[in-house]
């Protein structure tokens, strides 16, 4: 049985998506068997910082709704020897699912993957709640601003409560000289903040996001600073 892993933010633009896609390609490149599932339902990103948005067919809604199975529904990353996509649909309309039905659908999921990633929307939502059940571990995604931090202190709580025991979260956006200057909080003023473990830090670097717009993950660029810290946050990561 593989494990799920939901990541998760309390507002949009932390760069919650593009870690996840990260994170995935990491395990991927390891030869782990791993399964992107886009819970931002009417908001998916997933199929473009991967570069499969040409190839996207079915949705988590036809899945869901009995249209097709999952195996039709799976886009495969060919970059990797077993990496794939379910992205969802951008109808919000089109989703309909019970809490039984999307704990099926992860449990079929995990049957098949070692790992699932689960890139669930942003915020409090009904929706969140759908997309972070039965995870086993919960990634909150944040920036050093303390109005971010305050929604992810949020996030947690609401994650703690639904009973998602393992929690950790990843600060994202990282200008170290404007956090040195005290213009940002420190790292140290962070976790004050934040009561679950840091999992890493990711230092502001435009070559990721330029990356992630051609859908190219940019640890697939082998051998730079941005790639060797990833793979230290995926290997903390297992230890969860």
């Amino acid at each position: 049985m593989g494990k799920l892993i939901f990541v998760s933010s309390g507002k949009g633009g932390v760069g919650k998506s593009v870690f996840a896609a990260n994170l995935g390609a990491v395990y991927g490149e390891r030869g782990l068997r791993i399964a992107f599932v886009d819970m931002n339902i009417g908001l998916r990103n997933l199929d473009i910082y991967l570069g499969l948005e040409n190839n996207v067919v079915f949705d988590t809604a036809d899945v869901l709704n009995g249209v097709v199975t999952i195996e039709k529904a799976l886009v495969r990353d060919k970059r990797f020897q077993a990496v794939w996509l379910l992205a969802t649909t951008q109808r919000r309309d089109k989703f309909t699912a019970s809490e039984d039905q999307i704990r099926e659908f992860y449990k079929a999921l995990k049957e098949k993957f070692d790992m699932v990633i689960v890139d669930g929307p942003a915020g409090v939502t009904a929706e969140h709640k759908l997309a972070s059940l039965s995870a086993d571990v919960a990634v909150i995604v944040t920036t050093p601003e303390f109005v971010a931090l305050r929604d992810a202190d949020m996030i947690d709580q609401t994650l703690r409560a639904r009973g998602v025991g393992r929690r950790v979260y990843v600060v994202n956006k990282v200008n170290k000289y404007f956090m040195s200057t005290g213009s940002l909080p420190s790292v140290e003023r962070i976790t004050g903040i934040m009561k679950i473990p840091l999992l890493g830090v990711i230092q502001q670097d435009d070559a990721i996001h330029l990356s992630a717009n051609k859908g190219i993950p940019i640890v697939c660029q082998r051998g730079n600073y941005i790639e060797r810290n990833f793979n230290k946050i995926a290997d903390r990561l297992l230890g969860y």
